[in-house]
């Protein structure tokens, strides 16, 4: 997979890309990253990437001309085409909440394009013509997009072929089905007094995987019962 990255403070982005995930995605092949400076790509002559925003108010807006002018000069076509070739993802608060389901479907690309907004927020025009999915980590807002679209790319990356050494951890943890993940323990089996449940230590694997359902659907009714109502509403649409 190929990701690019427009944002106007790419030295955010230089140490999540050298660990842990995304280091080894890279040192694969699975996953190539362009870094893309909105700033040393604006046509403006101070390579400003914002202005004050029409009809007056705080703060400053990404321009649409900075963010086009950028597509167009990394890809070679019109910048409302290029959506056309791969998924052009704005990041912002307003967008589709992330979740698994959508990560799989980004996983599948051969190229996605992340926008990385700033400031008070980005033009419209750039929604309207420019990008083709919103997406938002969550009902929060941070200062700018780009911890977001390490985020997202962490979480994609984990799906690309021979980057996780052992694929049954994406089929178990939570958010891969309707449950939250069971709990885990490790060594010591006894520390302080806190001890493994018994039934870990059993080794009899058929208790064991009757446990793990157990507290996988106790824990998701404790945590997130939403989770649970949504499952049932599925069941109930089928």
């Amino acid at each position: 997979m190929k990701a690019h990255l427009f944002c106007t403070l790419p030295g955010m982005l230089a140490s999540p890309l050298e660990a842990g995930v995304l280091k080894k995605a890279r040192e694969t092949g699975a996953l190539e990253v362009f870094l893309h400076d909105l700033h040393e790509l604006s046509p403006d002559p101070h390579r400003k990437a914002d202005d004050c925003p029409y009809g007056g108010g705080p703060g400053m807006v990404l321009r649409v001309d900075v963010v086009a002018s950028a597509l167009e000069s990394v890809f070679g076509i019109d910048a409302d085409r290029v959506r056309e070739r791969m998924p052009v993802v704005l990041l912002t608060p307003q967008g589709r909440r992330l979740d698994q389901d959508l990560v799989r479907s980004l996983a599948d690309e051969k190229s996605i394009a992340f926008i990385c907004g700033r400031y008070e927020g980005v033009d419209e025009r750039i929604r309207e013509y420019l990008s083709s999915l919103e997406v938002s980590l969550g009902d929060f807002v941070l200062a700018g997009g780009e911890i977001a679209a390490a985020a997202v790319l962490e979480a994609v990356a984990r799906f690309l072929p021979g980057v996780l050494g052992n694929v049954r951890s994406l089929e178990e943890e939570s958010f891969s089905g309707p449950l939250l993940e069971y709990p885990q323990y490790t060594r010591p089996a006894s520390y302080r007094g806190w001890e493994v449940p018994e039934v870990l230590l059993s080794g009899d694997h058929g208790r064991v995987r009757r446990w793990r359902a157990e507290q996988a659907v106790q824990r998701t009714r404790g945590r997130r019962p939403d989770l649970l109502a949504e499952e049932g509403e599925h069941q109930g649409e089928e």
